[in-house]
């Protein structure tokens, strides 16, 4: 058993269904990376959630895991090419540790998938891009200590 601490579900919304979003670019940050071990204990995949931050699916969160210590080296490479966009897409071409590359805002390209085990959809990351500025956006003086999708 788990102790609760006295939570009340009357105090807390109800979690909704997590349907798939639709099929596009959303503009998003990584706000969590860890490594873990891959099923098989045959090597390690770079876990990175993101959190869209506009529009009408802000705050969902999406997760891509790149496999960058994996036997197979084509694997690898294509995972060592997607953090390669991510780190280009963001502005931090050396990361020495993932959190270096948290809470700055990029363009993920999502795509529908039907897993294989339950004919289910759901989304992927096929792509990362760097965040267009508009003109406008430009010409505002940007607020000291607040993240640049809050302004």
């Amino acid at each position: 058993m788990a102790n609760l601490n006295g939570f009340n579900a009357n105090n807390v919304e109800p979690a909704t269904d997590f349907d798939p979003i639709p099929a596009a670019k959303y503009l998003a940050v990584i706000t969590n990376s860890e490594f873990k071990p891959t099923k098989n204990n045959s090597g390690n995949y770079l876990e990175l959630t993101f959190q869209v931050i506009e529009g009408q699916y802000k705050n969902r969160l999406l997760w891509a895991r790149l496999n960058l210590e994996h036997p197979n080296e084509t694997t690898a490479k294509i995972s060592r090419g997607q953090l390669s966009a991510v780190c280009k897409s963001v502005g931090v071409m050396t990361p020495k540790d993932s959190a270096e590359l948290h809470n700055l805002p990029l363009l993920i390209n999502v795509k529908l998938k039907k897993r294989n085990d339950t004919g289910e959809l759901t989304n992927e990351i096929k792509g990362f891009s760097s965040r267009e500025t508009s003109p406008a956006q430009n010409s505002t003086p940007a607020a000291k200590g607040i993240a640049p999708w809050k302004r």
